[in-house]
């Protein structure tokens, strides 16, 4: 097969991808900003990712979503969307990474079958924010609309902390996202779902409530139970994602699941090293089949 990867070729994901590839495909690194687009006067349309013609690839993994304006963004939306419309597979499509990319929209999706969740407060104004640090129990987590790997993510338990960070936010022209806080020691379950596999990984930081690999935290095998693996599956059935990074918090209180985030662009490094599995075999073979 012929597959497009947009990933910088000289990235980890990209070369472990050309790895398991060997001469089974042929893949080819995509940047967006090589990204054109065309439509005919009789609606034919073109693809290129520089000079190569995307309307000839068998597939296209869409590895990273690089930041960028609302315009940049958008249009990458629109190439993309057309592109799978033409007939092109894309792991995952762009529906799902306009969907998985939004913490708030993630959440809804997840809400609406029923999986649970922290609660949560979305809003655009300070004292709104504020009124929900009340009522969330003056204990929470404020998070980036769009973000990953635990940047731009706070804990807050007081109140003067709380308004000067609703008030920055404001007025940089951001939104509140506002999530209680759930005390779940200082560990959480990433479950990769590719298809219908699931894998699974315990990622725990000493003393800390920030969990992430990229935080600091270290990984140890995980074997997801039936449950995890459900709840996993249908996290990533809810945001419409082929292959997905779900994470999940275990309430210290209840001991009981909470989805926290659903990633459509999953880093796959620390779990294929800790588990010591081909992950990129994995994801080829999926978009293969």
């Amino acid at each position: 097969m012929k597959i497009a990867v947009f990933a910088p070729a000289d990235s980890w994901h990209f070369l472990d991808l050309k790895r398991a590839a060997a001469r089974r495909h042929d893949l080819f690194a995509c940047d967006f900003q090589s990204l054109t687009a065309s439509v005919g006067s009789h609606g034919n349309q073109k693809f290129y990712a520089g000079e190569f013609d995307l309307s000839d690839a068998d597939a296209v993994i869409l590895r990273i979503m690089p930041g960028g304006s609302l315009q940049q963004i958008v249009l990458r939306m629109d190439i993309m969307g057309s592109l799978h419309r033409s007939g092109v597979r894309i792991v995952n499509d762009p529906k799902t990474i306009e969907t998985a990319v939004d913490k708030y929209l993630t959440l809804v999706r997840l809400a609406e079958r029923r999986i649970p969740v922290p609660t949560t407060v979305a809003c655009e104004n300070p004292e709104l924010a504020m009124e929900a640090f009340d009522q969330l129990g003056r204990d929470v987590v404020v998070k980036p609309l769009f973000g990953s790997m635990g940047q731009g993510v706070e804990r807050i338990t007081d109140a003067v902390g709380a308004k000067k960070c609703f008030v920055r936010l404001h007025e940089s022209r951001e939104v509140c996202y506002v999530q209680e806080f759930i005390d779940h020691g200082d560990s959480d379950v990433r479950l990769l779902v590719i298809g219908d596999r699931v894998l699974g990984m315990k990622r725990t930081r000493a003393g800390h409530w920030l969990t992430n690999i990229a935080s600091g935290a270290t990984g140890s095998a995980h074997q997801p139970t039936m449950c995890e693996a459900q709840l996993a599956a249908k996290a990533a059935a809810a945001v419409g994602a082929e292959v997905a990074g779900v994470d999940l918090i275990y309430d210290s209180s209840t001991g009981k699941p909470l989805v926290v985030e659903v990633n459509a662009a999953p880093g796959w490094q620390a779990i294929s090293e800790t588990l010591n599995v081909d992950v990129a075999s994995m994801i080829l073979d999926h978009v293969a089949g």
